[in-house]
């Protein structure tokens, strides 16, 4: 089995040595025993295939309790396919939930940029009065946006 030091561990995965031992920290990769008479902890090779997956799967939007489900799973002889497959569409679901939420503010901030006349005093500036509205008035313009829509 070939080992090596967190530093060769990181530079082999793509990451500093703070990640690595962020990710120790965290539960996702396993630190290994220090050796004795002031020597380096030795790493798997494995642990940096394992540090590509965790950085993989933050990029798809995976939490940090969601990948160590995930890796999990992959030592459980249980668990098949539909499983995993179950999770990533549950991350598609909320992701789609954000992107929803994102494009209904940008066209809230685009209404009110829009409605603004960029000069003059701030007391009538009409994103302050957008934003300080009431919930009667901000429920309102949801619900026109909402009819501009369908």
């Amino acid at each position: 089995m070939k080992t090596m030091t967190i530093s060769k561990i990181a530079k082999e995965a793509g990451v500093g040595v703070e990640t690595v031992r962020f990710y120790e920290r965290k539960g996702l990769v396993d630190q290994p025993p220090k050796p004795s008479a002031g020597g380096f902890r030795v790493y798997p090779a494995e642990a940096a295939e394992r540090i590509r997956f965790i950085r993989q799967a933050q990029e798809l939007g995976f939490s940090l309790r969601e990948i160590k489900e995930l890796l999990s799973l992959r030592t459980d002889p249980a668990i098949d396919c539909a499983d995993v497959q179950e999770r990533a569409q549950t991350k598609l679901d909320e992701v789609k939930r954000k992107v929803a939420q994102l494009k209904w503010i940008q066209a809230a901030l685009e209404q009110l940029i829009a409605a603004c006349p960029g000069q003059g005093a701030l007391q009538v500036c009409s994103i302050i009065d957008a934003i300080e509205a009431p919930e009667t008035a901000r429920t309102e313009l949801k619900q026109r946006r909402r009819k501009n829509h369908e």
